[in-house]
């Protein structure tokens, strides 16, 4: 079954389908196309999908956005990449960084990363800290 959409993202799924299928001289209502992205889910229909939903707390971010925030302490803006849900409250984010950030506080050599996985609560801040306590990663939302 895998993770589930927004609310939004599933209504928009079954606009594009509608879309697609009309496209291919297929009429469809909207609501059959609402009951195909449910069963495309897993879900026995529209009204189990969006109940399935609903009790889901919305993610603090989208895969393809873009965001703002430090990475050890540096300013970073970066690309959503990847998004899972751990459990409610924790989510794994995956970021793709404009530019690589060194991860190396020394002055004598450099290590640079583009790309960072995390895990963040709903306020954008990974659970991990440096030695000051400041969180590794702390993103604007």
């Amino acid at each position: 079954m895998g993770q589930l959409p927004t609310l939004d993202a599933a209504k928009a799924q079954a606009r594009a389908l509608r879309t697609a299928l009309e496209a291919e001289g297929r009429e469809t209502g909207h609501s059959e196309a609402l009951e195909l992205v449910a069963k495309s889910h897993g879900m026995r229909d529209w009204n189990t999908l969006h109940a399935a939903i609903g009790n889901r707390p919305a993610p603090p971010l989208a895969v393809g956005q873009i965001v703002e925030g430090t990475y050890l302490k540096q300013p970073v803006l970066a690309e959503v990449i990847g998004l899972m849900q751990l459990s409610e409250g924790r989510w794994e984010v995956l970021l793709q960084f404009d530019q690589p950030v060194d991860v190396v506080t020394f002055d004598s050599f450099s290590n640079y990363r583009s790309r960072v996985s995390k895990i963040i609560g709903a306020d954008g801040r990974s659970f991990d800290a440096t030695s000051d306590g400041v969180p590794h990663l702390v993103l604007k939302l």
